[in-house]
């Protein structure tokens, strides 16, 4: 088995550019049971509809998610107290007095009543060759392996690093830590070595878990050497288990452990430790204002609750549905919606280890028809660069099977299917392709807002009532339990529609982070001082006339214009919108006389011809049109690509360094997909700005 491993073939649109409406999840019959949705909404008094059931979430907390928790997770000794939490002090605990193990919650009770269901389907680089793992095989895995950690010397409470590219035995690894009572710490197989040290180190691991090479888009990455390089500087690491991705062999020293051959040795059962609901589930790091990372912490319960209902109701999944996520591990995406949420609902879920335009740009769409998956949550990101090479690799595939089955919100006969958009904000052309052409005009788009500090989803246009409507680039409507409010820059609650400010939610949910990793003090001071008494995402939204939340991009990602608030999303959107534009990012940069200039660099669609001149005059009138005059860009730079993480996230901090003429300060470039974006950048940036013809 462990050998099948690795080799096995084991937008229809409604209406105007300016308000385009989507009406989805019709049910032609006259009922609408909220209790066959949520049957625990059945002892919910006066609860009837989604917006009734919202409102029970937000104003009888305690109610809701204890009936939730009692009836979702399986506990070996029941909480006593739903949650205590003060928002002063950052203090944030929920479920107090229960007892539970995550990854019984995510196998053994699956392997009880579906032993041979599949749990993960790995995609691997090489098309064609998945893997399949039933629930059966993963337990086994994740037993094997965490015997294995425990002979190891790792104990309740440790933390284990994890760096790997999305494959089995990741998710076993963090399974097996779970199990056995230790924190996991995974860390994205793209990071440099410095990177993964500085993470090892702030989170104190003696174990780290990696593989010799990773694959990906045909290309080999060393990444035990990566880890020999780190673990120099990290005194604390004891072993380095080893797991063989391909046949090349890597230099072992006394402190690796071959991985497969160890794990075999390993009994098959491994009793689960009873974990409090409020320990350390696991870390994991984000980028800091401060340039250093924190290592948020997320613990056991609470999180995996929020995760597995988010899953539920937002991408309307459904048992024997395959759930395609094609984010990284490395990432709270992979996390939440690849392996916690999607495994403790028993879920079918997707491990992508390849990249959207390997070996062409149809590779989604090959693999949604190969797979039969019914749920696609992509980056914008990606959409947007596949909408560059047009529609044919799209309509090269069958993509029917992209439907949501049987739920609540649909008759029988009505199909749909549910496409998702992660990380930054997607943009209305975008929107609108994946609606059109990958969704083939009957697949609701929607676009989600969450975070890593948040753990799940907190805004999206569903769970709603049936006929709702969705608004393409919207995340629309809060989640249950969610209370976002909008504050302006006094502090002062914004309680009318048709508002702009701070995003920020009022109330405690189960899935939010703790704290950060030995600096609760930064914790409290980043996400609880700025508005008191309130949660501060750092992200700014505007709320629609018809009480609709649109997030308009982080606060520090405003553009102020001759005193003119300009957020980027805003004007990338419109820029997106040029016909020969495939995407965009729009950087703010010093300005004697405006205080901030607007600098924007486009990418153009594949074989589009256009002088720089012509293209920069018909973007300013577009944005002068649809937003104002002074939103209008002082230069404009043609780029063939944009830089960009292995994941996919545009590097806003290196063209900002860039247009700002801090090359030299440009920082750990190790991630990019391609590196020698940033020198074309540099270049371009300089010839434009010498001769300074569109200033």
């Amino acid at each position: 088995m462990m050998c099948s491993l690795w080799r096995g073939s084991l937008l229809t649109l409604t209406s105007s550019l300016n308000r385009r409406v989507f009406q989805c999840c019709r049910q032609l019959g006259r009922s609408y049971n909220i209790a066959s949705c949520m049957p625990e909404a059945v002892a919910f008094q006066g609860v009837s509809d989604h917006s009734g059931l919202y409102k029970f979430s937000v104003n009888e907390s305690d109610r809701f998610w204890g009936a939730v928790a009692r009836q979702r997770l399986s506990w070996i000794s029941p909480f006593h107290t739903v949650q205590n939490c003060d928002f002063s002090q950052g203090k944030i605990k929920w479920f107090e007095g229960g007892k539970l193990n995550v990854s019984v919650n995510c196998l053994d009770r699956h392997v009880q009543t579906c032993p041979e269901r599949v749990a993960l389907i790995w995609e691997r680089d090489e098309p064609g060759t998945e893997v399949k793992i039933t629930y059966r095989q993963l337990l086994e895995l994740t037993c094997r392996l965490g015997n294995l950690l425990k002979r190891q010397g790792v104990r309740r409470g440790d933390c284990v690093t994890i760096y790997m590219p999305p494959c089995p035995l990741a998710v076993a690894s963090m399974l097996a830590c779970a199990r056995i009572g230790a924190a996991h710490n995974v860390v994205f197989a793209g990071f440099s070595s410095e990177a993964l040290a500085d993470r090892i180190r702030d989170a104190q691991s003696s174990t780290v878990i990696t593989v010799n090479q990773g694959v990906r888009g045909g290309k080999v990455v060393d990444l035990k050497r990566t880890v020999d390089q780190a673990v120099q500087n990290c005194p604390s690491v004891q072993q380095v288990l080893v797991a063989m991705r391909t046949e090349n062999t890597v230099a072992m020293t006394d402190r690796d452990v071959p991985l497969e051959e160890e794990m075999m040795k390993e009994d098959v059962v491994c009793e689960p430790v009873a974990m409090d609901s409020e320990d350390v589930l696991f870390l994991l790091y984000t980028s800091g204002s401060t340039g250093k990372p924190k290592g948020l912490v997320h613990t056991q319960a609470g999180y995996l609750l929020y995760t597995s209902l988010t899953h539920r109701y937002v991408f309307n999944y459904h048992d024997g549905d395959v759930f395609g996520c094609v984010a990284d591990i490395g990432w709270i995406t992979g996390h939440s919606y690849i392996v916690y949420g999607p495994l403790c609902n028993g879920g079918t879920t997707v491990l992508f280890e390849s990249t959207p335009v390997y070996p062409n740009p149809g590779r989604y769409w090959e693999m949604v028809e190969r797979l039969g998956i019914n749920q696609f949550y992509g980056a914008p990101t990606a959409i947007r660069l596949l909408l560059k090479y047009g529609d044919e690799w799209v309509q090269n595939y069958n993509r029917s099977s992209l439907k949501t089955l049987g739920s609540v919100f649909l008759l029988k006969n009505v199909r749909h299917c549910w496409l998702r958009a992660v990380g930054e904000p997607i943009n209305t052309e975008a929107w609108e392709w994946y609606h059109r052409v990958v969704g083939d005009g009957r697949c609701p788009v929607v676009d989600t807002w969450w975070q890593t500090e948040t753990g799940g989803i907190c805004i999206a246009p569903r769970p709603s009532d049936p006929e709702a409507e969705i608004v393409p680039g919207m995340a629309m409507r809060p989640f249950y339990g969610i209370k976002p409010a909008l504050l302006d820059t006094e502090g002062e609650v914004l309680s009318s529609n048709d508002s702009t400010g701070a995003l920020c939610i009022s109330q405690a949910w189960p899935g939010m982070a703790r704290t950060i990793h030995n600096h609760h003090q930064r914790f409290t001071e980043t996400y609880f001082h700025p508005y008191p008494g309130f949660f501060f995402t750092g992200d700014g939204a505007h709320r629609s006339k018809e009480g609709y939340y649109q997030i308009v991009g982080r606060l520090d990602d405003v553009i102020n214009v001759s005193g003119h608030r300009l957020g980027t999303a805003e004007l990338e959107d419109v820029v997106n919108q040029c016909p020969g534009v495939a995407e965009s990012a729009a950087i703010g940069y010093s300005h004697d006389i405006k205080g901030e200039g607007v600098y924007v660099f486009v990418v153009l669609k594949k074989a589009v011809m256009v002088e720089e001149d012509v293209l920069a005059q018909q973007l300013r009138e577009m944005v002068s049109r649809s937003i104002a005059k002074y939103a209008c860009p002082d230069f404009i730079q043609v780029v063939r690509c944009l830089p960009k993480t292995r994941s996919g996230k545009i590097m806003r901090r290196v063209l900002r360094k860039v247009v700002e003429r801090n090359t030299d300060e440009l920082g750990d470039l190790s991630t990019l997909d391609d590196p020698d974006s940033v020198h074309e950048v540099i270049s371009g940036h300089r010839r434009l700005c010498g001769d300074g013809k569109q200033q």
